[in-house]
């Protein structure tokens, strides 16, 4: 079939993609930060729709941080950028976390898991996994300076006596290195892609290298540095993958303001006397191109959605159980402590309790998410707040370290509705106040315990505002002002709708959440 102006492909925060095909089914795997269950794959047949296929894992290592003791976190760090290859019967995936300075590999015979955990002996970061035909085995991995290490057949290390050695190193001057590694060995040659940031143009660039034997020379330079005419974001960082009749195609993402980094399709070509590869048409994402269809009509499961917290049939899915019980389009930040969660899949609730003291929402452990989606979207949800003790909070917020929120809270043994929001820190990294109170933009008195709260979001061309609201009577109420979101490598992803409870003064409070929708 031929799409037009298709792209982004999907519209939401899935960065670093990986690509392979394994017959007439493709699969996506996506960095998930601080996200559990994490590192999740996606499935299409037709390189343009993707549902879940699978989480790789529930829980990681478990670490206090990982599980938000006290005021640890793991925000900006995690498990990213991950290699996902099949190799005669198994898949495996290979990812570092920032955490724990620790390289992973998992295996399964089949996408759905089980999935088989071990670590490798060292630290390759955006590392890119290579079976070679002979039976070796090679990882690419680094940042500005670009390692190639052979390892053992049973991937636990380096080689003893194997390759290890530099191939390719970056400009000194680079804003950003060469990193973000896939390799491949295509019609016997040896093909490294990367991301990078040249100073002359200051966008994310896709760079490839070439080499015709494993010990050979990396040859190469840049191949795409378009921004599809969208605020001057390049579009780069991913993998490639061939369809069944041999044709090419590259997955790359794109910076795109609060909402995330969202992934780009193009189509890449390897013509006869051209050492590089050609990525969309001369380097430029076309608006309109094939690609393939191997199964027309199929209908696709939702990566976002409302959610009633039943299962109508009685009886959990796949889509009921890949989350925790609860819908695979949910992700908890942060590892969560089940023995706070109730999910009454009959009456359809989830109650969520509090057993530490927190102040502000990035600190409050089992806030349940969902990724929010360009250009604009929305979220609403009914939130019985009886269960607060004083100087609780619980509500609907648009998760991000410059987060806006709008929760009940009980002071003085009334209940309250408020608006807070914090305001972006300074620089692309951003100081950290995780331990800081959000500011309160306004507050009024709740009649009755429970009310419907709603988030609104615009990200058109990276405008990236947000505004708050309660809903009486079916009329939506505005709470406080608008404010400004903002993508930041403090927390390094798109921002999340959330729903969440934290208490300030003494633990143990409690809320319930019930018809959670979700509006593009």
């Amino acid at each position: 079939m031929t799409v037009n102006d298709i792209n982004p492909i999907l519209k939401m925060d899935y960065p670093d993609p990986d690509v392979i095909r394994v017959g007439d089914t493709y699969y996506l795997v996506s960095t998930t930060m601080y996200f559990m269950p994490g590192c999740e794959i996606l499935r299409s047949y037709d390189l343009v729709h993707w549902e879940h296929a699978a989480f790789v894992y529930d829980k990681l290592d478990s670490t206090p941080a990982q599980r938000m003791e006290g005021e640890e976190n793991i925000y900006g760090q995690g498990m990213w950028a991950a290699s996902l290859r099949y190799h005669e019967g198994s898949f495996y995936v290979i990812f570092v976390a920032n955490d724990t300075h620790k390289t992973y590999l998992y295996r399964a015979d089949k996408i759905e898991g089980p999935w088989t955990k071990s670590e490798i002996e060292g630290f390759y970061h955006d590392n890119s996994l290579l079976f070679d035909d002979d039976g070796r085995v090679y990882i690419v991995y680094g940042n500005r300076s670009v390692y190639l290490t052979e390892l053992k057949s049973d991937l636990s290390g380096p080689k003893e006596g194997g390759i290890n050695r530099l191939i390719v190193k970056d400009r000194d001057d680079a804003y950003l290195g060469y990193e973000g590694a896939h390799f491949y060995k295509i019609n016997g040659r040896y093909y490294i892609f990367f991301i990078h940031m040249p100073r002359e143009t200051g966008r994310r660039t896709e760079a490839c290298f070439v080499a015709d034997s494993i010990d050979g020379e990396f040859k190469g330079g840049d191949v795409c540095g378009d921004d599809r005419g969208y605020c001057g974001s390049g579009c780069a960082q991913g993998g490639i993958v061939d369809t069944p009749d041999g044709k090419w195609y590259a997955i790359v993402f794109q910076d795109s303001g609060a909402v995330g980094r969202i992934p780009v399709l193009m189509p890449v070509a390897f013509k006869d006397g051209v050492d590089l590869p050609v990525f969309g048409t001369d380097g430029k994402v076309p608006l309109e191109f094939e690609v393939p269809d191997g199964r027309p009509g199929y209908v696709y499961e939702p990566l976002a959605g409302s959610d009633d917290f039943k299962d109508p049939a009685g009886k959990k899915d796949e889509r009921f159980t890949q989350s925790f019980g609860f819908k695979s389009f949910w992700q908890f930040g942060h590892e969560p402590d089940m023995s706070l969660v109730e999910h009454d899949s009959v009456s359809g609730y989830v109650k969520i309790s509090t057993d530490k003291i927190c102040r502000n929402v990035v600190q409050a452990k089992n806030t349940l998410t969902q990724r929010t989606s360009y250009p604009s979207c929305a979220a609403q949800v009914t939130v019985d707040g009886s269960g607060l003790k004083e100087g609780d909070y619980a509500g609907l917020c648009l998760l991000e370290s410059a987060y806006a929120l709008i929760a009940i809270t009980r002071r003085d043994g009334e209940l309250y509705l408020v608006m807070k929001k914090r305001k972006a820190p300074e620089g692309m990294w951003g100081e950290r106040h995780d331990t800081e109170a959000g500011d309160e933009c306004a507050a009024v008195k709740l009649n009755g315990s429970s009310a419907v709260l709603r988030a609104e979001a615009d990200f058109t061309m990276m405008k990236d505002s947000a505004s708050v609201f309660y809903v009486e009577d079916g009329v939506k109420k505005q709470l406080g002002e608008e404010c400004r979101l903002v993508f930041k490598l403090d927390h390094f992803t798109g921002v999340r709708f959330g729903l969440f409870i934290y208490s300030t003064k003494e633990c143990g409070g409690s809320a319930v959440f019930k018809d959670f929708i979700y509006e593009v």
